[in-house]
């Protein structure tokens, strides 16, 4: 693959996940104000925008990455990022905190009572010019809170992982011998935290250690690109969320129903478990949509953002 087509092919995430923002969409859910700092819930979740803006409802909120302009810049050196270069967020396990990750030099920003075990930036991947850096695109913590894995995309195309702190590295598509056609767009630990699972955006789903593979959307027809997977609580399964509000669910994951046929005013690019039933899917004008059971605790729909919403977490 020639070097204008691996810059083709990575610019292809963002467009996955903000590129279809022009497309309406009625507004389900109304607006609503963000939680205020310290506020504590059994449930609730996060949302990023890629300027590192964190938007907190019923779960804590302890700091965002866009407090410091230098954190999540848009449009970094040697990289095409308009709206911004932060991608990804994920929870401790407790709740009282957060990882941002950049999807430009794989910086990881921590908040609350995360713990840094190390970051991407300034690994062997990150050498040399800007251009030829893989893309951070997602991370997953652990279930023990004591590491986590970040998932990245290479030049080639295919998603490599890094474990940090007790996250140990099980392969990763460039390892195995696997037919894909996809670019990777979400991991997600096993119950356990000896294994993970790799999405990618044709529906194709990978397991690797003790990660169980339940079915995927690979070689199927989709309206639209895979943008998320959430594991079931207890490990039983899992969900595939498209851009276009379609979910997926496998094993003993229960479909609790879709966004897919209704007009949306920006594109689904993040999806969150319930631990108590459902899910909920964000999108990058950040409305949330409770599914399945899920409680619905507000969302930045029909509100100013700076920058789209890239991603969700508890």
């Amino acid at each position: 693959m020639g070097l204008r087509a691996q810059r083709v092919r990575r610019q292809g995430i963002l467009g996955v996940l903000v590129a279809l923002a022009g497309v309406p969409l009625l507004a389900l859910l109304p607006p609503s104000t963000p939680s205020s700092v310290g506020a504590t819930a059994p449930a609730g979740y996060r949302l990023l925008a890629g300027d590192g803006g964190v938007f907190a409802f019923t779960s804590p909120f302890v700091g965002s990455a866009a407090s410091d302009a230098t954190r999540c810049p848009v449009n970094p050196p040697g990289r095409a990022m308009p709206h911004g270069s932060c991608w990804s967020i994920a929870s401790t396990p407790d709740g009282d905190g957060y990882y941002v990750l950049n999807a430009y030099n794989g910086a990881i920003w921590t908040y609350g009572d995360a713990v840094s075990f190390g970051e991407p930036a300034g690994s062997g991947p990150y050498a040399g010019p800007a251009d030829l850096w893989p893309t951070a695109i997602a991370m997953a913590v652990t279930p023990d809170g004591k590491g986590y894995w970040v998932l990245e995309l290479a030049l080639s195309g295919l998603g490599t992982v890094q474990g940090f702190g007790d996250a140990r590295f099980f392969g990763d598509e460039s390892t195995a011998a696997l037919a894909h056609n996809g670019m990777p767009v979400a991991i997600a630990s096993s119950s356990d935290g000896g294994g993970y699972l790799i999405a990618d955006s044709d529906g194709g789903v990978f397991a690797f250690g003790d990660a169980v593979f339940e079915g995927s959307m690979g070689g199927r027809h989709l309206n639209a690109p895979v943008v998320a997977m959430a594991a079931a609580p207890g490990g039983t399964g899992y969900w595939l969320a498209a851009g276009d509000g379609g979910v997926f669910a496998f094993g003993g994951a229960a479909f609790g129903g879709s966004l897919g046929g209704l007009h949306l005013v920006a594109p689904v690019v993040g999806m969150l478990a319930d631990p108590g039933g459902g899910y909920w899917l964000a999108a990058a004008d950040g409305g949330v949509f409770a599914l399945g059971g899920a409680s619905f605790e507000g969302s930045m729909g029909g509100r100013p953002l700076a920058q789209p919403v890239f991603a969700v977490t508890s």
